[in-house]
């Protein structure tokens, strides 16, 4: 089952590639590496593409999956990166999407009517996407000339701070209230981000900075890739109330394939079964509506459920969908058009 085609609303395939030779183009894209998202696995799982995270790592990490695991954990967040480190690293990995691009293993789409061009085609959508904006500088001269390469979404914050915002801890049980919101410049870096046309994305950042973001934001309310609290009590999914505003605003929330964020357990464990994303999905719809709910993997960014495992296993969440009841057209809208519509209504399409 590889239709509809996924457009997904993110993956971290430009870390995956950061510091890699990918002068071979696509040809280093058939299949190789290990990755999670190829071109051989896309088309194998009717991965369409969706947003393609510019993501800073830093050089410490975090060992989460072994520490993941235990009954309750809180692991310490990296400290924050300084602009003069981030930046060359951004433009890294938009360089390697742009590498991609011309080897024609992808599209970078700047409008809707580009992402439903590749749906149609077949082609491989990619949404240049920023999760953290350790790279911008508070000028927003970064901003602006990323804008023009091709970013359409930012994500103010990872989960460790920045000049705009505070992330939530990697903690479970938890609570998503960790700290105070937005900064002042984050507050500017909203409003500059609405008069751009640049999508705000909610995931990772703490409560209080998603409210400053309701508050200010005059475009729906997104999270591409959360679930939520009231099934898994871990800090970065999404209370009830949080989605009530994000219904309210007629945004919408793609749902994260971690498993962590997906069992009752909080445990990164491999072994959980699809059955999970279907009660998360369930929630989601209950309280967004279903008009409001996609997918948002962290493909090459997390572990997923072993019956996944990479966007070459999608036809079996489209199989568990069909026997949970999905119908065709509720099945169209979670797989793309959810994320269309919102980003209709988002974007300064031209």
């Amino acid at each position: 089952m590889t239709d509809p085609l996924i457009f997904d609303g993110h993956n971290d395939l430009l870390l995956r590639l950061h510091n890699r030779d990918i002068s071979s183009g696509a040809d280093g894209f058939q299949g190789s590496g290990g990755r999670q998202i190829d071109l051989v696995k896309a088309r194998e799982g009717g991965f369409g593409g969706g947003f393609f995270a510019i993501y800073i790592p830093d050089t410490a990490g975090i060992d989460s999956v072994e520490e993941m695991m235990a009954e309750s954990y809180d692991l310490p967040l990296p400290n924050e990166i300084a602009l003069p480190d981030a930046a060359p690293v951004a433009l890294s990995q938009a360089a390697s999407l742009f590498q991609l691009e011309r080897d024609g293993a992808l599209k970078i789409c700047r409008s809707t009517a580009d992402i439903r061009n590749c749906i149609s085609s077949g082609m491989m959508a990619a949404v240049m996407h920023m999760e953290g904006a350790e790279a911008i500088d508070t000028d927003f001269h970064m901003l602006e000339v990323l804008y023009q390469a091709g970013l359409r979404s930012l994500g103010p914050v990872w989960s460790r701070p920045t000049p705009f915002g505070h992330g939530v801890p990697f903690r479970f049980p938890g609570s998503p209230d960790t700290g105070p919101g937005l900064t002042a410049d984050g507050k500017r870096l909203v409003q500059r981000c609405n008069q751009l046309g640049v999508m705000i994305d909610l995931s990772h950042l703490n409560e209080a900075g998603f409210w400053d973001v309701a508050k200010l934001s005059d475009a729906p309310l997104v999270a591409t890739h959360s679930n939520a609290h009231a099934l898994t009590p871990h800090t970065r999914n999404l209370t009830d109330r949080q989605l009530h505003a994000i219904r309210d605003s007629d945004g919408m929330v793609g749902l994260n394939f971690a498993v962590a964020f997906l069992r009752e357990d909080g445990r990164m464990d491999a072994d959980t079964p699809i059955d999970r994303m279907l009660h998360h999905i369930d929630h989601l719809i209950t309280q967004l509506g279903e008009d409001r709910v996609g997918f948002g993997s962290d493909f090459d960014g997390a572990t997923v459920p072993k019956d996944i495992e990479t966007v070459a296993g999608l036809p079996a969440l489209r199989a568990a969908l069909r026997h949970h009841g999905i119908n065709d057209a509720l099945m169209a809208k979670l797989c793309h058009d959810n994320w269309l519509r919102v980003l209709d209504a988002t974007w300064d399409n031209p």
